[in-house]
């Protein structure tokens, strides 16, 4: 588990107005981010973008104002998808990207990622360098020497070309109907006028964000509205995305849901097919054991790494592969973008379906999921579940019971105070039955 203060897995995130989610930590957060990326000699600038939580409003002002202090440039994108701050961050030449944003979760929470100048998430050193200037006191420089704001008014329209620049000048979607659904978040105003463009007959629900209906009963956490909608509307398929814009997961004609585990295996599959994958695939320890059986039968390499994008990319670039993702969604395409986007993965998905001369249904029975079930156990605060010789004793007995056919993990969420208990195997009855019994054990040894 990390030794870091505030930083988990993706950031740092939690409900608005407890602590660290304040203004005044946003203002300290401003100012110590400002002090770890300015770089002597040259006029730094850092973006700042946010998803629509009203909240976002409030700390974007604080960001701004610590930046400044620091002496840091600062350029405000408004409401805008994850990674594209992470691309404008690099087009910008800017010191560091921020991102306001609580992803999936509901509007009461909210949080903050960074992104390096190669538009990339931080390392843990820099991470820990933040918070040493955290626990440093906030000194403004001198007045001449103060931070300028400015919005970039243009942003949309430059992420929209990027996503399209994604895909071959030969590729179009006309004769496509296609439901998007933006989960009333940063992805509204931008994903219709790429699949539009592209030439797709669209159709929006979850397109109307009122700053406190984000992932509200829509979005890639809730895809009820969007099997309807596919289904009532006779389109090809349907699109969704979260709050912020970095996952993805697909209806496909009938209504089936399609998670992140079967559209990167549709993307591996026909990538490979075209002799065009660059190496294997990273999956993560959650990914479903379907996805490395059926990727090994093609003879693509799998490797998993621990949950979370930025461990993904690690091994992505360690292994100099391109294609990794979760089954959230989150998917990393590195040869189209430096970070997990929704917009981008729908898209090379689209293209595999349009290669390959299939529907997205078809592509999808390439593989086999294995039953899998989560427990989410609640906890006062979150701690290593494999720390305690009680669980550790439950978890031996339970890989016992399921033998070479099965799986279990244990893990703490970097999000949220959750311990993650999943089991998976050949009965969906004994593994269901497993992961309750395993939750159970958590719960009662939980500090």
């Amino acid at each position: 588990m990390s030794d870091r203060k505030y930083f988990g897995t993706d950031g740092i995130r939690g409900r608005v107005g407890e602590t660290p989610i304040t203004p005044e930590f946003m203002l300290r957060l401003g100012w110590a981010a400002g002090q770890a990326f300015k770089r002597d000699g040259q006029r730094n600038s850092v973006l700042i973008g946010k998803d629509t939580r009203l909240s976002g409003y409030m700390f974007e002002s604080a960001l701004e104002a610590g930046l400044s202090a620091a002496g840091v440039d600062v350029k405000l994108l408004g409401p805008m998808p994850t990674p594209a701050i992470a691309y404008l961050t690099r087009t910008f030449r800017a010191s560091a990207g921020i991102v306001i944003s609580a992803s999936h979760n509901p509007h009461h929470d909210n949080g903050i990622k960074f992104f390096s100048a190669s538009g990339t998430k931080l390392d843990d050193a820099l991470e820990t360098e933040i918070e040493r200037w955290l626990d440093q006191p906030l000194e403004v420089c001198a007045s001449a020497d103060l931070g300028k704001a400015s919005r970039v008014d243009d942003a949309p329209g430059r992420y929209v070309e990027f996503c399209k620049s994604t895909v071959p000048n030969e590729f179009t979607l006309e004769g496509k109907k296609i439901v998007l659904d933006c989960a009333h978040g940063a992805t509204y105003h931008v994903a219709p006028k790429v699949f539009r463009e592209l030439g797709a007959k669209v159709s929006v629900i979850g397109g109307e964000p009122d700053g406190l209906n984000i992932n509200l009963n829509v979005g890639s956490t809730e895809l009820g509205a969007l099997k309807r909608a596919v289904v009532e509307q006779g389109a090809d398929l349907g699109i969704a995305f979260d709050g912020d814009g970095d996952r993805v997961m697909m209806v496909d004609r009938d209504g089936s849901e399609v998670d992140g585990d079967e559209l990167l295996f549709v993307i591996a599959s026909q990538r490979f097919a075209e002799g065009r994958l660059k190496g294997g695939v990273v999956g993560t320890l959650m990914t479903n054991l379907g996805v490395e059986l059926a990727l090994r039968e093609q003879g693509i390499e799998f490797e998993r790494a621990k949950v979370g994008d930025r461990y993904v990319m690690e091994r992505l670039l360690a292994n100099n592969w391109v294609l990794g993702g979760e089954g959230s969604g989150h998917m990393v395409i590195r040869d189209c973008t430096s970070t997990g986007d929704g917009i981008v993965s729908a898209l090379q998905v689209l293209l595999a379906i349009s290669k390959s001369g299939k529907t997205l249904a078809d592509l999808r029975r390439g593989m086999t999921k294995l039953p899998q079930t989560m427990v989410n156990v609640r906890v006062a605060e979150r701690f290593d579940p494999l720390g305690r010789n009680d669980i550790v004793a439950a978890v031996q007995r339970a890989e016992a019971e399921l033998g070479d056919g099965g799986r279990v993990l244990l893990r703490a969420s970097g999000t949220e105070p959750l311990i993650r208990v999943m089991t998976e195997g050949q009965d969906a009855e004994v593994i269901a039955r497993i992961a309750n019994e395993l939750a159970v054990v958590v719960e009662q040894s939980a500090p």
